[in-house]
């Protein structure tokens, strides 16, 4: 991948994705996003500083705040996947415990 196809490249920003939703709500700072969305305080700070991500409960409520599709939600942030897998491992049934074994 050469120099160019980096600087085109959609980097993953959810700041973009809040700032934005600051701005089109008319909103003077996170703590009004929060009470906008319904969700916590360190819920946006967490994801500000990406140690949460976008969840899509999270994203639902947005589109019903601000009437942007997912799609579109999507595009701040930078997310463009196609698809989405989930993981095999999603499916899986947990081992069972020592615990499960003896109250059987």
């Amino acid at each position: 991948m050469n120099t160019i196809d980096k600087l085109q490249s959609p980097v993953y920003d959810p700041n973009h994705l809040l700032g934005a939703l600051i701005e089109k709500l008319n909103l003077k700072n996170d703590a009004a996003l929060s009470r906008a969305l319904e969700v916590a305080p360190p819920v946006i700070s967490k994801i500000r500083h990406r140690r949460l991500p976008v969840g899509a409960s999270l994203l639902i409520r947005m589109h019903e705040v601000c009437h942007l599709s997912i799609k579109d939600l999507r595009v701040l942030m930078g997310d463009r996947r196609g698809k989405f897998r989930i993981s095999d491992k999603q499916f899986k049934p947990k081992a069972l415990t020592q615990a499960a074994h003896s109250l059987a």
